[in-house]
């Protein structure tokens, strides 16, 4: 009576294996505002090409996949709480009672 869990359980919740409903949704509004921004504006120039096709860029590598982690935006999410948390960690373990303060 073993159960073996497969190890991609977790992708079987995500749409088409890769995808949140929020990276969609964010993907999406990227697509959308670059969408208008083609319609309103006149591609005169490189830099304004750039400018325009900008966020669809950002938000297609903001929710790109990337090994180990679910996408660049989860790490980025990740890094800037590592960085803004308290970095010195108080010893709570099994013996954390036991100790006298001096």
């Amino acid at each position: 009576m073993n159960y073996l869990i497969p190890a991609n359980t977790k992708r079987g919740q995500l749409i088409l294996g890769l995808f949140r409903p929020f990276d969609l949704i964010l993907f999406g509004c990227g697509i959308l505002v670059t969408i208008i921004l083609l319609a309103v504006m006149p591609l005169s120039s490189t830099i304004v090409t750039i400018f325009i096709l900008s966020p669809a860029i950002i938000t297609g590598f903001l929710v790109m996949p990337v090994p180990y982690y679910h996408n660049m935006l989860n790490i980025i999410i990740e890094m800037y709480e590592f960085l803004t948390n308290r970095q010195t960690y108080r010893w709570k373990g099994w013996c954390y009672k036991d100790v006298q303060k001096k």
